[in-house]
């Protein structure tokens, strides 16, 4: 099966069990558990290839330019995970049917868990490590709807923010670090990276790349010091804790460790920093683990300890370390999924994790009794289990290792933390199986059904076989570790075995089991002596972290984004100002190439205009109707300078637009006081009077040195000029720009055009629906209304001109690809038509007229505009790539068709509707109460009824006083 659909698997079945849950729990789980047992087998397909020491590759070339292509690769090391992921995955699925209430949304969870189970896949088997930082957010994201499942437990809600804030900003880093990696390489793929060792190790930025990539590792893995947000994850249905500190999210960065252990380990950076974080982590975990009375809080922080050991070992950057980190992920996998489950057995019976509250279970559940027990040991280091295998090799190489000190610290401590695992292991047994049945359980306990008991027996099986027959393993372990290497050190020639001798690792072992045994019989006073003893909890300092950043935050958002625009482009004009400054004083200013054009008088003329009325604006500005006139004004010249430069298209468009925005605007202006008050003081307006002109004189000096030098490099217009017509079958290179080279721009312009008129409409809603329609319907208008609101020649002139304007708005749609015109403007002209007929009629009179909905004629345009392009696709070329030719229909003469005029209809329809719902809905705000009162159709017809207003007494339709 390829890589690919095996990775798809989890998210295209994540689709199933919110369908399938109304056909029954064991349905949607049976469909959950299908989907997953299919990826393991198409995984498990490629494993023959694997074994002949072939690398499974499947690659799509999705953004090559940036270097993110969509490659999967597999070898040892991600075959390794990706069956802890989806086998551990299949015990979970059946524990958690039977786990999960009735009163449990089955469907949700399982759809979260696939998404999660599909991210952790994508991680384990992405060879581009671009793709890998995707799927390692989705592991965050979907990590946090599992951790929050039980959305009503308010420490559920807040351990999943606190997992995504802790390793999103771990992310974020490792971010950071992958891609200085990907560019000291020179290649964003992990299977070109892996052969860079040389390379990246001698570069100067390869330490600050190492210390971004194991801050994301070192969160998402719980490392010290961001262990603390793991336990407060345990508020997560127990299904998910087994899952997470089995065979997913937390071993995210002890699988990343070791997929970049060939390029990063060996220096004494990655020597001191990933050895020192485990070995503080594992020591750190053990302690705080053994006073924990939760079942899930010991386990968590025993997992804690555990990663700790792990990444300690892979910190060594020694061979040894490698393989046995890689030998005792397989066995913390099984034994702490097995525990994990037996504990949420012992809550879903006992209906307490209370282990104060518990003792004597094992004649009471004897079942759950033999797989609490067995899977303890084999995590406290016991013989003839698989734990004390792993442990006996990192015991192993620990007494090789000095750190900051003396040979013996880094073993002590070893042993010290092996010695804490050792009791709170045994405190697991002990005080939650052990000792005399008690009579006052919250809920009498009793073994539960197979469903539950039965996925964590299939695993404590495991650790019993790995435990005896070590052999079994050997092979595979190898295998892994050789991926893990890289070939930059041989697989150690070591064999697995139950005995090696008397060695250091075997007295150290003897050492912390003996002393766990101590301890536990010592629990009570000790436990006393931690609890008075004062320390602090990472908790508190996190959540004061954090209310503080909110602080900080708050308070800076106050300073800086306090509503004032002028503050805000102050800011921005300053640092334009100042970055273009540097840029123009330390660059390279070439002289002019060109000379001046000659200043005809009127162009003069214009510009004179220009400066004149925007000077007027600037002045002026508080009279809003004022304003607006002097920007009717402007807009007019710049139209008129667009027609002087020979850019027709521009022009047409620029009148268009300065129309509609004038009306859109005099409709706004309605709602507003004819002057704005005076809020700046003189200083202030000193001070926003000279930033405008340093501004204004820094884009005209950055302007006329562009125009007076000639480009180095063509110019993009030439392409255009040339390939207009050959490629687009146009002559009006503007218009071929934006429905054929650049259509895609377009697409997403007539799309976000579309967004913003519907936006506008449900503000208007809004507004109509909420408190603010009374002070609507009550606002009475500044000045006395006009006599006649409806003149009747404006009336008759208006539905005389809407035919030859919608005539005119054709002919510049159709002429628009070989002369000045086209969808855009069409619209445009065609709209302002209409909004003539609301201007003169009245918005009851045009509203009875409209024959569509102008939502309908936006998405009519955008379907056309998609469909369009789509239909590019069954020629086998890109979206909206056009296509033209010429034909000839008898008696006409040859013409041309393009299916760009399709593009530019939609792009028409989409303007129009645009501009009329945003016009309609200003409208519809400025009928206020006494208005509606005496509102009627104005129609040109003498014999039509006159219409009733609201209050029920006819008015004639020609008085002059409707509106």
């Amino acid at each position: 099966m390829s890589l690919f659909l095996v990775v798809a698997l989890p998210f295209l079945g994540a689709l199933l069990p919110g369908l399938l849950i109304g056909a029954g729990r064991k349905v949607c789980a049976g469909t959950t558990f299908a989907v997953t047992l299919t990826a393991l087998v198409g995984l498990l397909s490629n494993l023959p290839a694997l074994l002949r020491g072939e690398v499974i590759e499947a690659r799509i070339d999705w953004l090559p330019a940036l270097g993110m292509n969509m490659n999967l690769m597999m070898d040892g090391l991600g075959a390794f995970f990706a069956c802890l992921i989806l086998g551990i995955g299949l015990l979970i699925i059946a524990y958690a049917r039977s786990y999960l209430s009735r009163e449990d949304n089955m469907g949700s969870f399982f759809t979260y868990l696939l998404l999660f189970q599909g991210a952790m896949v994508g991680i384990v088997l992405s060879d581009n490590i671009l793709v890998l930082l995707v799927f390692w957010e989705l592991t965050s994201l979907s990590s946090f709807l599992l951790i929050g499942y039980w959305k009503h437990l308010p420490e559920g809600r807040q351990g999943a923010r606190m997992a995504l804030t802790v390793t999103g900003m771990g992310g974020l880093a490792m971010i950071g670090g992958m891609l200085i990696l990907g560019q000291i390489a020179g290649s964003y793929d992990l299977s070109v990276i892996l052969t860079q060792r040389d390379l990246i190790q001698a570069d100067p930025l390869y330490v600050p790349a190492l210390i971004l990539i194991l801050l994301g590792c070192f969160t998402k893995s719980a490392q010290f010091p961001f262990h603390f947000w793991l336990p407060h994850a345990m508020a997560a249905p127990t299904p998910v804790s087994a899952y997470l500190h089995s065979a997913t999210m937390v071993k995210a960065g002890i699988f990343l460790m070791a997929r970049l252990w060939p390029v990063l380990s060996g220096t004494p950076e990655w020597f001191y920093i990933v050895t020192t974080a485990g070995l503080i982590t594992m020591v750190l975990g053990a302690v705080i683990g053994l006073f924990k009375h939760d079942l899930k809080a010991l386990l968590a922080f025993s997992t804690v300890s555990h990663l700790g050991l792990i990444t300690m070992l892979l910190g060594t950057g020694t061979a040894f370390g490698a393989m046995a980190a890689v030998f005792h992920i397989l066995n913390h996998a099984t034994f702490k999924c097995a525990l994990f489950m037996s504990a949420g057995i012992v809550d879903h019976e006992a209906h307490t994790r209370d282990i104060r509250r518990l003792g004597g279970l094992r004649h009471l559940m004897p079942v759950t009794f033999v797989i609490a027990t067995i899977a303890a040991l084999s995590m406290a280091g016991i013989p003839f289990f698989n734990g004390f295998l792993s442990k006996e090799m990192w015991l192993e190489e620990v007494s090789h290792t000095m750190l900051y000190g003396p040979d013996w610290l880094v073993p002590a401590l070893a042993t010290f933390g092996a010695l804490f695992s050792a009791a709170y292991s045994f405190r697991y047994i002990g005080h939650t199986f052990l000792g005399e049945e008690r009579h006052d359980y919250p809920s009498h306990p009793h073994d539960p059904p197979a469903g539950m008991w039965l996925p964590p027996a299939i695993l404590t099986v495991l650790v019993v076989l790995i435990g005896v027959m070590p052999f079994l393993a050997e092979p595979a372990v190898k295998y892994v570790t050789a991926a893990v290497l890289g070939g930059v050190y041989a697989v150690p020639d070591v064999h697995f075995a139950l005995w090696h001798g008397v060695t250091p690792a075997l007295i150290m072992s003897i050492i912390a089991v003996t002393g766990g045994l101590i301890l536990l019989a010592l629990f009570s006073p000790l436990s006393k002596l931690w609890e008075a003893t004062p320390r602090p909890e990472a908790k508190v300092i996190f959540d004061e972290i954090v209310a503080g950043f909110v602080r900080l935050a708050r308070e800076t958002t106050q300073v800086l984004h306090n509503g004032a625009f002028t503050q805000y482009a102050g800011i921005m004009t300053l640092a334009i100002i100042v970055a273009g400054g540097h840029a123009w004083l330390t660059g390279n200013s070439f002289a002019p190439t060109r000379d001046p054009m000659p200043v005809h008088a009127i162009a003069a003329a214009g510009w004179l205009a220009l400066v004149v009325a925007t000077a007027f604006l600037v002045l002026k500005h508080r009279n809003r109707l004022l304003a607006l006139i002097l920007m009717g004004i402007i807009g007019l010249v710049v139209s008129v300078g667009f027609a002087y430069f020979s850019a027709p298209d521009l022009a047409m468009t620029q009148i268009s637009v300065e129309v509609v925005t004038i009306i859109l605007l005099l409709l706004a202006l309605n709602f507003l006081p004819d002057t704005t008050p005076s809020e700046s003081e003189l200083g202030k307006k000193l001070r926003d009077g000279l930033i405008a002109i340093a501004g204004g004189a820094a884009a005209m000096a950055f302007t006329y040195h562009l125009l007076m030098r000639d480009f180095v490099a063509p110019s993009i217009s030439e392409f255009h000029l040339a390939n207009s017509y050959k490629g687009g079958g146009g002559t009006n290179v503007v218009n071929v720009i934006l429905v054929d080279f650049r259509g895609f721009d377009t697409f997403g312009e007539i799309i976000v055009l579309g967004i913003a008129a519907m936006v506008i409409f449900a503000l208007t809603e809004t507004l109509l629906g909420g408190p603010v329609r009374a002070r609507l319907l009550n606002r009475l208008p500044d000045k006395p209304l006009a006599g006649d609101r409806h003149p009747l020649m404006m009336v008759v002139l208006t539905r005389v001109m809407m035919p030859v304007v919608l005539m005119v708005g054709v002919y510049i749609f159709l002429r628009g690809h070989n002369l000045p015109g086209g969808g855009f403007i069409a619209g445009l002209v065609v709209a302002i038509a209409v909004v003539m007929q609301y201007m003169a009629s009245g918005y009851n009179w045009a509203t009875e007229r409209q024959r569509y909905p102008y939502h309908g004629i936006i998405g009519t345009g955008v379907l056309i505009a998609g469909l369009t392009g789509i239909g590019s696709w069954l020629s086998g070329n890109e979206f909206l790539t056009s296509a033209f030719g010429y034909f000839r229909i008898p008696p006409m003469e040859e013409f041309e068709l393009a299916t760009a005029a399709l593009f530019d209809l939609g792009v028409f329809l989409a303007v129009l509707g645009a501009v009329m719902l945003s016009l309609e809905s200003f409208s519809r705000l400025a009928r206020r109460a006494h208005v509606e009162e005496s509102e009627f159709a104005m129609d040109i017809d003498p014999s039509r009824d006159a219409p009733e207003n609201t209050s029920g007494r006819a008015v004639p339709a020609n008085d002059g006083k409707g509106a």
